[in-house]
């Protein structure tokens, strides 16, 4: 039995397709979010690399910020109850994650079995997100890729103090003219960005083990800065990206199951 998951972002578009639960057939992730042909050209995508057609799934659950656009979708379930499925199936030992986007920032807090326990959201700013590390990148003319190798090499991390995106790039610019190294100052931003996720994390409540999902926890850099403002180790979900997509896939299956044994009891 198949099911799938789609999970629109601000700035990418996942599909997820499980194969009885259980087995990851698929996991495709197309760097473009809602509005644009990110979500069509995704799931074109994951059929074609299983040889599957909309047709063989058993339930799909679209979820994230255009889970309501998603015309093939029979039913949309919120990003945080399908990060929290998603994560808690790859890292059962979570108790804490922080979920780094495009345009937002999430700190989710699960019971034992993995539940949403309490959850908190940044406002509607881009700093602290993966839009404000993509401003970042452009006007130090690093690519995204490269910020965490720049990062390890950092002596003096510069002060990012600006809790506005576009203030903070004038401030980016300001240290380049006098003439700061752009490692000091990538580590700077790194630091910026985990001081925003850390401050909705202790809201929530700190314990291990933490992980990491979303864009972000792609750059190692981030990474670092938020296991040290915790000082806590931080661990980062095996492509992190597509966390959410799994748990909706996975509440797909649930849904099925749970349909299929009460039509037996009936």
């Amino acid at each position: 039995m198949y099911t799938m998951g789609i999970d629109i972002g601000s700035s990418s578009s996942k599909v997820v397709i499980l194969e009885d639960g259980v087995n990851l057939i698929a996991g495709e992730v197309i760097q473009i979010g809602t509005g644009s042909t990110g979500p069509k050209r995704v799931l074109e995508e994951a059929l074609a690399k299983t040889g599957l057609t909309l047709a063989d799934m058993a339930k799909i659950i679209a979820t994230g910020y255009g889970r309501s656009s998603v015309e093939v979708s029979d039913k949309q379930i919120s990003e945080i109850s399908c990060q929290a499925k998603g994560v808690y199936f790859l890292v059962p030992t979570a108790k804490l994650i922080i979920d780094i986007g495009g345009q937002d920032v999430k700190a989710i807090r699960l019971d034992r079995i993995g539940g949403v326990r309490q959850f908190f959201m940044n406002d509607k700013c881009a700093a602290g997100t993966g839009r404000f590390l993509d401003v970042m990148s452009r006007v130090l003319e690093v690519d995204l890729d490269e910020m965490a190798e720049y990062d390890a090499r950092a002596t003096e991390p510069a002060t990012v103090s600006s809790t506005c995106t576009v203030f903070a790039e004038s401030e980016v610019i300001s240290q380049l003219a006098n003439g700061v190294a752009k490692e000091n100052i990538i580590a700077g931003v790194h630091q910026s960005v985990a001081s925003k996720a850390c401050g909705l994390a202790y809201r929530c409540g700190v314990e291990e083990d933490v992980v990491m999902c979303g864009g972000v926890a792609k750059d190692l850099g981030v990474v670092r800065a938020i296991s040290k403002e915790l000082k806590k180790p931080v661990i980062v979900a095996p492509n992190p990206q597509i966390t959410a997509a799994l748990g909706a896939a996975l509440f797909a299956y649930e849904e099925v199951m749970e349909a299929n044994k009460l039509r037996k009891e009936v």
